[in-house]
């Protein structure tokens, strides 16, 4: 059962997943390694990173030195071949033409989605986060606690390859013994910021990070993974044996071709194909979820991106992981007499409390770090330190003017060049030219520091989004509109980002770029840090939630949601690790339920 085109599906399945990220990627490789016949729909084209991932090609080889263009709005190298905040044809629309009331919504139109490119950044939910309304009265609780889900954590981090280290800080959860990587080393500017934020009390410690630092152990992880089950331990043992660990050269947004780093495209999907359990259909866009007169779902209609045909496929079971938003917007476009407001609306929360994260920046240069010896940081594509939220006491000593906290993940090194750094090495020498610009090229080069905050977002009844009432896709298909408010606690952490990292640059010796003390200007737009959750949120009422703690939806029961939609807060933890954790959750959850006959 391999990757196919529209004439080749079967009669009926029985599981269609839609969408090939990280929810549905874990959701495929969960279902068919235990047996059960999976189609995935994924909305954009095919996509192998072996193949056509840039390993080695520097930015002075691609075109406009791979400088971000609208059409690859993270450079040239990046991996969302077809995709971005803008996707042609596939328009959305922002229901307030104020500015600061606009949402960003990233699309990858690919095989394995936003998986190909993410920062691959880990962070594990803590204790505090499934429970912020019990904590401080704000937000919404979730129906599960960090126990419920801990589990499936150790999981997710053995099959994907997670590195880093434990260090037992207040609601930063450890993973258990054994399941993490080693971290890489410290780079130069990692450690001076280390050493002059201790003096501040900040935590500088090693990352969370979805990459190979060592080769994952084939012999003994299958066996954890899938204890009952001799075939699909022997399938995954020889798809770990295929994955490299890193070798510190290449920029893991780019994507990985020796699979070092993990891709839905790379870790799930080739051991799912491998069992013979799993049909991949790509250019098939869903527009809507087919039900029959007994309200249970029959499967869904797609769109054939290439054609423009129509085409139905049916199954015993619909999981929607096409991204939170998207997943909204099938459920909002499953209308019928029955269901005139759209699926799994009784409650009339499908596309509420939509969530972001906060994110604001601030960078500056170091003087310390001039003029060092040539030698080479590349290390991990990404950042191999970061700090946890720090503030935990203060804050619920009403001590800070703000709720919930945030991360501060920072870049330093001599990371590969670009017009960026070319810029900022002219601004520091008034333009200098010739052998002068090369000595200053190489003084500065590696000096520069950015520190950004990724913050919680408390969900609040001015973010959601709902069918425009007249735009239409190229395919007729209505469009989702978004609505969107930060509130005071969102500007207010921004501000206190600003400030820390002004203070972190000038404990390093450093001179802080122009901050903005109120949070105003520095916060980035709704949807632009592209962890966007909500929509289908969980909970215990069917009257105050989408969905149960499953991600079953309340209404039907044979549809989930196993992308960012169900999440009932938003942590300042990247959600990507959450969305696999609860996926891998709740389709066991669905196995119990199908062999039950419950399903």
């Amino acid at each position: 059962m391999p990757i196919i085109t529209a004439s080749k599906t079967q009669p009926t399945y029985d599981v269609i997943v839609v969408g090939s990220g990280a929810g549905g990627g874990q959701t495929a490789y969960t279902l068919a390694m235990e047996g059960v016949k999976v189609l995935m729909l994924e909305a954009g084209r095919n996509y192998d990173p072996v193949k056509e991932t840039a390993m080695f090609q520097t930015n002075g080889q691609a075109p406009l030195a791979g400088s971000s263009t609208l059409d690859k709005p993270f450079g040239f190298h990046d991996a969302t071949v077809d995709g971005g905040w803008q996707v042609p044809g596939e328009p959305y629309t922002s229901a307030s033409s104020d500015p600061t009331r606009q949402f960003w919504w990233w699309r990858a139109r690919m095989l394995g989605g936003r998986t190909n490119h993410w920062g691959r950044i880990s962070l594990r939910n803590g204790p505090y986060d499934f429970k912020p309304y019990s904590r401080d009265g704000l937000g919404l609780d979730w129906p599960i606690g960090y126990e419920d889900v801990a589990p499936y954590y150790d999981k997710v981090e053995m099959l994907i390859g997670v590195y880093g280290s434990n260090e037992g800080l207040e609601n930063t959860p450890n993973s258990s013994e054994g399941v993490l990587l080693p971290p890489p080393k410290a780079r130069a500017g990692e450690l001076l910021a280390q050493k002059r934020a201790k003096k501040l009390g900040l935590p500088v410690i090693p990352i969370h990070r979805a990459v190979l630092s060592v080769k994952q152990d084939a012999e003994r992880i299958p066996a954890k993974l899938h204890p009952q089950n001799p075939t699909a331990q022997r399938i995954l043992a020889q798809a770990m044996r295929d994955r490299a660990a890193c070798f510190w050269a290449t920029q893991c947004g780019r994507g990985c071709s020796i699979k070092a780093n993990y891709q839905s495209t790379t870790v799930h999907l080739p051991p799912a194909l491998a069992t013979g359990n799993l049909d991949i259909l790509p250019n098939a866009m869903v527009r809507e979820i087919t039900m029959d007169e007994n309200g249970k779902a029959t499967g869904v209609i797609y769109i054939d991106r290439i054609t423009g045909e129509a085409h139905a496929l049916k199954a015993r079971v619909v999981v929607l992981a096409a991204s939170s938003a998207e997943s909204v917007r099938i459920l909002l476009n499953s209308k019928s007499p029955r269901y005139p407001n759209g699926l799994a609306n009784s409650s009339g929360l499908v596309g509420k409390y939509i969530m972001d994260t906060v994110g604001a920046r601030l960078g500056g240069q170091i003087p310390l770090l001039e003029n060092m010896p040539a030698h080479n940081e590349d290390g991990a594509g990404g950042a191999h330190m970061y700090v946890p939220w720090w503030l935990y006491q203060e804050q619920k000593a009403g001590k800070l003017d703000f709720a919930r906290g945030y991360h501060i993940e920072f870049q330093t090194g001599r990371s590969m060049p670009g017009l960026g750094a070319a810029t900022a090495v002219a601004g520091l020498t008034e333009g200098s030219y010739g052998r002068k610009f090369k000595e200053d090229a190489r003084r500065y080069y590696g000096t520069f520091v950015s520190f950004a905050g990724r913050g919680e977002m408390i969900p609040n009844a001015d973010s959601y989004c709902d069918l425009d009432p007249t735009v239409k896709d190229k395919w007729g298909t209505p469009v989702l509109r978004f609505h969107w408010k930060w509130s005071d606690h969102e500007t207010r952490q921004a501000a206190h980002m600003q400030r820390t990292f002004a203070e972190i640059i000038t404990a390093m010796g450093g001179k802080p770029n122009k901050l903005d003390a109120t949070g105003l200007q520095a916060i980035e737009p709704g949807g632009k840090i592209i962890h966007e959750v909500g929509g289908t949120i969980m909970g215990v009422d069917p009257k105050k939630s989408v969905t149960n703690q499953w991600g079953q939806t309340w209404d039907v029961k044979n549809i989930f949601v196993n992308d960012g939609g169900p999440f009932a807060s938003n942590a300042d933890k990247n959600p990507t690790l959450t969305i696999m954790a609860l996926a891998w959750r709740a389709s066991d959850y669905l196995l119990a339920e199908m062999k039950k006959g419950n399903l």
